[in-house]
Protein backbone atom coordinates (compact mmCIF):
# COMPACT_ATOMS: atom_id res chain seq x y z
CA UNK A 1 0.00 0.00 0.00
CA UNK A 2 2.74 2.46 1.00
CA UNK A 3 4.73 1.95 -2.22
CA UNK A 4 1.62 2.87 -4.23
CA UNK A 5 1.06 5.90 -1.96
CA UNK A 6 4.62 7.15 -2.50
CA UNK A 7 4.30 6.79 -6.25
CA UNK A 8 0.91 8.53 -6.39
CA UNK A 9 1.82 11.40 -4.07
CA UNK A 10 5.51 12.01 -4.88
CA UNK A 11 4.90 15.04 -7.11
CA UNK A 12 2.03 16.64 -5.23
CA UNK A 13 3.53 16.31 -1.74
CA UNK A 14 6.73 18.06 -2.85
CA UNK A 15 4.73 20.86 -4.46
CA UNK A 16 2.43 21.26 -1.46
CA UNK A 17 5.37 21.39 0.96
CA UNK A 18 6.88 24.18 -1.14
CA UNK A 19 3.57 26.09 -1.12
CA UNK A 20 3.13 25.47 2.61
CA UNK A 21 6.42 27.29 3.23
CA UNK A 22 4.92 30.44 1.67
CA UNK A 23 2.08 30.73 4.18
CA UNK A 24 2.39 33.94 6.15
CA UNK A 25 4.47 33.49 9.29
CA UNK A 26 4.20 35.35 12.59
CA UNK A 27 6.60 38.08 11.49
CA UNK A 28 4.65 38.75 8.29
CA UNK A 29 1.38 38.89 10.22
CA UNK A 30 2.94 41.33 12.65
CA UNK A 31 3.98 43.65 9.82
CA UNK A 32 0.54 43.48 8.24
CA UNK A 33 -1.30 44.12 11.49
CA UNK A 34 1.06 46.96 12.44
CA UNK A 35 0.68 48.76 9.10
CA UNK A 36 -0.34 52.35 9.80
CA UNK A 37 -2.65 52.63 6.80
CA UNK A 38 -4.32 50.68 4.03
CA UNK A 39 -1.62 51.77 1.55
CA UNK A 40 1.13 50.61 3.91
CA UNK A 41 -0.68 47.30 4.35
CA UNK A 42 -0.77 46.74 0.60
CA UNK A 43 2.95 47.51 0.32
CA UNK A 44 3.68 45.00 3.10
CA UNK A 45 1.48 42.40 1.41
CA UNK A 46 3.42 42.91 -1.82
CA UNK A 47 6.48 41.53 -0.02
CA UNK A 48 4.74 38.15 0.30
CA UNK A 49 3.58 35.42 -2.06
CA UNK A 50 0.54 37.58 -2.88
CA UNK A 51 2.70 40.11 -4.76
CA UNK A 52 1.90 38.92 -8.34
CA UNK A 53 -1.83 39.15 -7.67
CA UNK A 54 -1.67 42.67 -6.28
CA UNK A 55 0.61 43.96 -9.02
CA UNK A 56 -1.79 42.63 -11.62
CA UNK A 57 -3.93 45.78 -11.29
CA UNK A 58 -3.11 49.48 -11.09
CA UNK A 59 -2.92 51.27 -7.74
CA UNK A 60 -6.04 53.29 -8.56
CA UNK A 61 -7.99 50.08 -9.16
CA UNK A 62 -6.78 48.41 -5.96
CA UNK A 63 -9.69 49.33 -3.73
CA UNK A 64 -10.16 47.20 -0.60
CA UNK A 65 -12.85 45.13 -2.34
CA UNK A 66 -10.61 44.59 -5.37
CA UNK A 67 -7.61 43.75 -3.17
CA UNK A 68 -9.61 41.01 -1.45
CA UNK A 69 -10.70 39.69 -4.84
CA UNK A 70 -7.07 39.67 -6.03
CA UNK A 71 -5.69 37.72 -3.06
CA UNK A 72 -8.47 35.15 -3.52
CA UNK A 73 -7.11 34.52 -7.01
CA UNK A 74 -4.08 32.91 -5.39
CA UNK A 75 -6.32 30.36 -3.69
CA UNK A 76 -8.12 29.69 -6.98
CA UNK A 77 -4.77 29.03 -8.69
CA UNK A 78 -3.71 26.79 -5.79
CA UNK A 79 -6.85 24.68 -6.11
CA UNK A 80 -6.36 24.25 -9.82
CA UNK A 81 -2.74 23.17 -9.27
CA UNK A 82 -3.63 20.63 -6.60
CA UNK A 83 -6.56 19.20 -8.55
CA UNK A 84 -4.26 18.76 -11.56
CA UNK A 85 -1.50 17.04 -9.56
CA UNK A 86 -3.71 14.94 -7.28
CA UNK A 87 -3.99 11.17 -7.84
CA UNK A 88 -6.90 10.60 -10.21
CA UNK A 89 -9.11 8.79 -7.71
CA UNK A 90 -8.89 11.66 -5.19
CA UNK A 91 -9.66 14.56 -7.54
CA UNK A 92 -13.39 14.28 -6.92
CA UNK A 93 -12.83 15.27 -3.27
CA UNK A 94 -10.65 18.28 -4.11
CA UNK A 95 -13.10 19.34 -6.82
CA UNK A 96 -16.06 19.10 -4.45
CA UNK A 97 -14.19 21.01 -1.75
CA UNK A 98 -13.55 23.73 -4.35
CA UNK A 99 -17.26 23.86 -5.17
CA UNK A 100 -18.10 25.53 -1.88
CA UNK A 101 -16.85 28.75 -3.47
CA UNK A 102 -19.35 28.22 -6.27
CA UNK A 103 -22.08 27.75 -3.65
CA UNK A 104 -20.98 31.01 -2.01
CA UNK A 105 -21.06 32.76 -5.38
CA UNK A 106 -24.55 31.44 -6.07
CA UNK A 107 -25.76 32.71 -2.71
CA UNK A 108 -24.11 36.09 -3.32
CA UNK A 109 -25.88 36.43 -6.68
CA UNK A 110 -29.27 35.57 -5.15
CA UNK A 111 -28.70 37.99 -2.27
CA UNK A 112 -27.62 40.67 -4.71
CA UNK A 113 -30.85 40.22 -6.62
CA UNK A 114 -32.97 40.47 -3.47
CA UNK A 115 -31.20 43.65 -2.33
CA UNK A 116 -31.30 45.24 -5.78
CA UNK A 117 -27.53 45.36 -6.18
CA UNK A 118 -26.00 45.93 -9.60
CA UNK A 119 -23.68 43.47 -11.33
CA UNK A 120 -20.78 45.85 -10.73
CA UNK A 121 -21.51 45.80 -6.99
CA UNK A 122 -21.60 42.01 -6.87
CA UNK A 123 -18.75 41.18 -9.28
CA UNK A 124 -15.82 41.62 -6.89
CA UNK A 125 -17.68 39.99 -4.01
CA UNK A 126 -17.63 36.73 -5.97
CA UNK A 127 -14.83 34.21 -5.64
CA UNK A 128 -12.70 34.32 -8.82
CA UNK A 129 -13.54 30.90 -10.25
CA UNK A 130 -12.91 32.12 -13.80
CA UNK A 131 -14.09 29.64 -16.42
CA UNK A 132 -14.26 26.82 -13.85
CA UNK A 133 -17.89 27.46 -12.97
CA UNK A 134 -21.33 26.49 -14.24
CA UNK A 135 -22.97 29.67 -12.93
CA UNK A 136 -24.15 32.23 -15.50
CA UNK A 137 -23.76 34.81 -12.72
CA UNK A 138 -24.24 37.99 -14.72
CA UNK A 139 -27.22 36.62 -16.66
CA UNK A 140 -28.78 35.55 -13.36
CA UNK A 141 -28.33 39.05 -11.93
CA UNK A 142 -30.04 40.49 -14.98
CA UNK A 143 -32.88 37.92 -15.00
CA UNK A 144 -35.17 40.11 -12.93
CA UNK A 145 -36.63 37.52 -10.55
CA UNK A 146 -35.29 34.67 -8.42
CA UNK A 147 -37.51 32.26 -10.35
CA UNK A 148 -36.05 33.37 -13.68
CA UNK A 149 -32.52 33.22 -12.29
CA UNK A 150 -33.02 29.65 -11.05
CA UNK A 151 -34.39 28.66 -14.47
CA UNK A 152 -31.02 29.69 -15.96
CA UNK A 153 -29.41 26.96 -13.84
CA UNK A 154 -31.25 24.18 -15.69
CA UNK A 155 -28.69 21.52 -16.59
CA UNK A 156 -26.43 22.31 -13.61
CA UNK A 157 -26.26 20.42 -10.28
CA UNK A 158 -28.02 23.33 -8.58
CA UNK A 159 -31.23 23.42 -10.56
CA UNK A 160 -32.89 20.44 -8.90
CA UNK A 161 -31.77 21.50 -5.42
CA UNK A 162 -33.26 24.97 -5.79
CA UNK A 163 -36.45 24.02 -7.59
CA UNK A 164 -37.35 21.67 -4.71
CA UNK A 165 -37.20 24.66 -2.35
CA UNK A 166 -38.84 27.25 -4.58
CA UNK A 167 -42.35 26.67 -3.25
CA UNK A 168 -41.27 27.64 0.24
CA UNK A 169 -39.26 30.60 -1.10
CA UNK A 170 -42.31 31.83 -3.02
CA UNK A 171 -44.50 31.57 0.08
CA UNK A 172 -42.03 33.22 2.47
CA UNK A 173 -40.02 35.48 0.11
CA UNK A 174 -36.92 34.49 2.08
CA UNK A 175 -33.72 33.00 0.66
CA UNK A 176 -33.15 30.87 3.78
CA UNK A 177 -34.69 27.62 2.43
CA UNK A 178 -32.70 27.92 -0.80
CA UNK A 179 -29.43 28.53 1.04
CA UNK A 180 -29.99 25.69 3.52
CA UNK A 181 -30.76 23.28 0.68
CA UNK A 182 -27.54 24.26 -1.12
CA UNK A 183 -25.41 23.90 2.02
CA UNK A 184 -26.82 20.53 3.05
CA UNK A 185 -26.43 19.07 -0.44
CA UNK A 186 -22.85 20.35 -0.65
CA UNK A 187 -21.74 18.75 2.62
CA UNK A 188 -23.59 15.48 1.95
CA UNK A 189 -21.77 15.22 -1.37
CA UNK A 190 -18.35 16.01 0.09
CA UNK A 191 -18.87 13.45 2.89
CA UNK A 192 -19.97 10.84 0.35
CA UNK A 193 -16.97 11.49 -1.91
CA UNK A 194 -14.52 11.25 1.00
CA UNK A 195 -16.11 7.97 2.13
CA UNK A 196 -15.67 6.50 -1.34
CA UNK A 197 -11.89 6.91 -1.34
CA UNK A 198 -9.93 3.67 -0.93
CA UNK A 199 -7.98 2.57 2.15
CA UNK A 200 -5.58 5.03 3.78
CA UNK A 201 -6.85 7.98 1.73
CA UNK A 202 -10.37 7.43 3.04
CA UNK A 203 -9.15 7.46 6.65
CA UNK A 204 -7.07 10.60 6.14
CA UNK A 205 -9.72 12.45 4.10
CA UNK A 206 -12.40 11.79 6.70
CA UNK A 207 -10.18 13.26 9.42
CA UNK A 208 -10.02 16.58 7.55
CA UNK A 209 -13.42 16.60 5.85
CA UNK A 210 -15.00 15.26 9.03
CA UNK A 211 -13.50 18.08 11.09
CA UNK A 212 -15.07 20.61 8.70
CA UNK A 213 -18.43 18.81 8.73
CA UNK A 214 -18.39 18.78 12.54
CA UNK A 215 -17.52 22.47 12.75
CA UNK A 216 -20.28 23.55 10.39
CA UNK A 217 -22.93 21.19 11.71
CA UNK A 218 -22.30 22.09 15.35
CA UNK A 219 -22.37 25.83 14.65
CA UNK A 220 -25.53 25.49 12.55
CA UNK A 221 -27.34 23.67 15.36
CA UNK A 222 -26.25 26.18 17.99
CA UNK A 223 -27.11 29.23 15.84
CA UNK A 224 -30.51 27.85 14.85
CA UNK A 225 -31.37 27.36 18.49
CA UNK A 226 -29.73 30.45 20.06
CA UNK A 227 -30.14 33.09 17.34
CA UNK A 228 -33.29 31.96 15.55
CA UNK A 229 -35.16 29.98 18.22
CA UNK A 230 -35.91 27.23 15.69
CA UNK A 231 -37.98 24.29 16.83
CA UNK A 232 -36.40 20.90 17.56
CA UNK A 233 -37.80 19.53 14.30
CA UNK A 234 -36.48 22.49 12.29
CA UNK A 235 -32.97 22.17 13.74
CA UNK A 236 -32.88 18.46 12.89
CA UNK A 237 -34.10 19.18 9.36
CA UNK A 238 -31.54 21.97 8.83
CA UNK A 239 -28.50 19.96 9.95
CA UNK A 240 -26.64 16.80 8.92
CA UNK A 241 -27.33 13.38 10.48
CA UNK A 242 -23.64 12.33 10.42
CA UNK A 243 -20.23 13.53 11.47
CA UNK A 244 -16.72 12.54 12.50
CA UNK A 245 -16.66 13.58 16.14
CA UNK A 246 -20.02 15.37 16.37
CA UNK A 247 -22.63 12.67 15.99
CA UNK A 248 -26.34 12.82 15.17
CA UNK A 249 -27.26 12.33 18.83
CA UNK A 250 -25.21 15.42 19.77
CA UNK A 251 -27.10 17.55 17.26
CA UNK A 252 -30.41 16.10 18.40
CA UNK A 253 -29.53 16.85 22.03
CA UNK A 254 -28.86 20.49 21.16
CA UNK A 255 -32.12 20.60 19.22
CA UNK A 256 -33.98 19.17 22.22
CA UNK A 257 -32.67 21.88 24.56
CA UNK A 258 -29.70 20.18 26.26
CA UNK A 259 -26.92 22.24 27.82
CA UNK A 260 -24.83 23.43 24.86
CA UNK A 261 -21.72 24.24 26.91
CA UNK A 262 -21.62 20.72 28.35
CA UNK A 263 -21.96 19.14 24.90
CA UNK A 264 -19.23 21.31 23.36
CA UNK A 265 -16.89 20.75 26.31
CA UNK A 266 -17.36 16.99 26.08
CA UNK A 267 -16.68 17.00 22.34
CA UNK A 268 -13.80 19.50 22.49
CA UNK A 269 -12.30 19.47 26.01
CA UNK A 270 -9.41 21.67 24.88
CA UNK A 271 -11.73 24.63 24.19
CA UNK A 272 -12.14 27.20 26.93
CA UNK A 273 -14.78 29.40 28.58
CA UNK A 274 -17.80 27.71 27.00
CA UNK A 275 -20.27 28.92 29.65
CA UNK A 276 -19.06 32.52 29.37
CA UNK A 277 -19.15 32.45 25.56
CA UNK A 278 -22.68 31.15 25.44
CA UNK A 279 -23.94 33.69 27.97
CA UNK A 280 -23.20 36.45 25.43
CA UNK A 281 -24.00 34.73 22.13
CA UNK A 282 -23.63 37.78 19.87
CA UNK A 283 -19.93 37.88 20.72
CA UNK A 284 -19.51 34.38 22.11
CA UNK A 285 -20.67 32.28 19.17
CA UNK A 286 -18.27 33.89 16.66
CA UNK A 287 -15.46 33.28 19.16
CA UNK A 288 -16.56 29.66 19.60
CA UNK A 289 -16.43 29.22 15.84
CA UNK A 290 -12.91 30.72 15.75
CA UNK A 291 -11.78 28.33 18.50
CA UNK A 292 -13.14 25.41 16.50
CA UNK A 293 -11.42 26.68 13.35
CA UNK A 294 -8.12 26.99 15.21
CA UNK A 295 -8.55 23.41 16.35
CA UNK A 296 -9.05 22.30 12.73
CA UNK A 297 -6.09 24.45 11.60
CA UNK A 298 -3.84 22.74 14.16
CA UNK A 299 -5.04 19.37 12.87
CA UNK A 300 -4.28 20.43 9.28
CA UNK A 301 -0.72 21.28 10.30
CA UNK A 302 -0.15 17.81 11.74
CA UNK A 303 -0.44 16.44 8.19
CA UNK A 304 2.97 18.05 7.53
CA UNK A 305 4.74 16.35 10.45
CA UNK A 306 4.02 12.66 9.83
CA UNK A 307 3.88 10.28 6.91
CA UNK A 308 3.31 12.64 3.96
CA UNK A 309 2.02 10.44 1.15
CA UNK A 310 -1.72 10.78 1.59
CA UNK A 311 -4.62 13.06 0.81
CA UNK A 312 -4.75 15.02 4.08
CA UNK A 313 -1.61 17.06 3.35
CA UNK A 314 -3.03 18.87 0.27
CA UNK A 315 -6.47 19.04 1.90
CA UNK A 316 -4.98 20.61 5.00
CA UNK A 317 -2.96 23.10 2.97
CA UNK A 318 -6.05 24.25 1.05
CA UNK A 319 -7.94 24.87 4.29
CA UNK A 320 -5.02 26.76 5.86
CA UNK A 321 -4.70 28.94 2.76
CA UNK A 322 -8.42 29.68 2.70
CA UNK A 323 -8.38 30.74 6.35
CA UNK A 324 -5.25 32.81 5.79
CA UNK A 325 -7.19 34.72 3.13
CA UNK A 326 -10.15 34.99 5.52
CA UNK A 327 -7.80 36.74 7.95
CA UNK A 328 -6.37 38.94 5.20
CA UNK A 329 -9.92 39.99 4.38
CA UNK A 330 -10.41 41.10 7.99
CA UNK A 331 -7.12 43.03 8.00
CA UNK A 332 -7.74 44.72 4.63
CA UNK A 333 -11.22 45.82 5.66
CA UNK A 334 -9.99 46.96 9.08
CA UNK A 335 -7.10 49.01 7.71
CA UNK A 336 -9.33 50.62 5.08
CA UNK A 337 -11.68 51.62 7.94
CA UNK A 338 -8.74 53.03 9.98
CA UNK A 339 -9.25 50.53 12.80
CA UNK A 340 -6.52 49.88 15.34
CA UNK A 341 -5.04 46.41 15.71
CA UNK A 342 -6.76 46.02 19.08
CA UNK A 343 -10.13 46.47 17.40
CA UNK A 344 -9.77 43.53 15.01
CA UNK A 345 -7.03 41.22 16.34
CA UNK A 346 -9.48 38.97 18.20
CA UNK A 347 -11.22 38.15 14.88
CA UNK A 348 -8.11 36.62 13.35
CA UNK A 349 -7.41 32.89 13.06
CA UNK A 350 -4.09 32.17 11.43
CA UNK A 351 -2.03 34.90 13.01
CA UNK A 352 -3.01 33.46 16.38
CA UNK A 353 -1.90 29.96 15.42
CA UNK A 354 0.84 30.59 12.84
CA UNK A 355 4.09 28.79 13.26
Amino acid sequence: MYARDVSAYAAIQARVRAMYSTLLNAQAWGELCDASSYDELIEALKQTAYRPYLEDVTESQLTPRRAIFQVKRRLADTYRTIIRLAPANTRVVFTQLYRHFEIDNLKAVLRGMVTGASWEQVLYVLFPLGSVTVLPARRMMEAGTIEAAVELLRGTPYYGILTHSMERYTAEQNLFPLEVALDLHYWRTLWRDANRLPGHDRTQALRVVGALVDLNNLMWAIRYRVYYQCSEEEIINYTLPFGYRVQDEDIRSIAAGADIAQIVTRLYPQLTSMDALLQQPQHGLPELERQLQRHVAAQCRTAFTGYPFHVSMPLGYLILTEWEIQDLTVVIEAKSAHMSTEQFASQLLMSCSAG
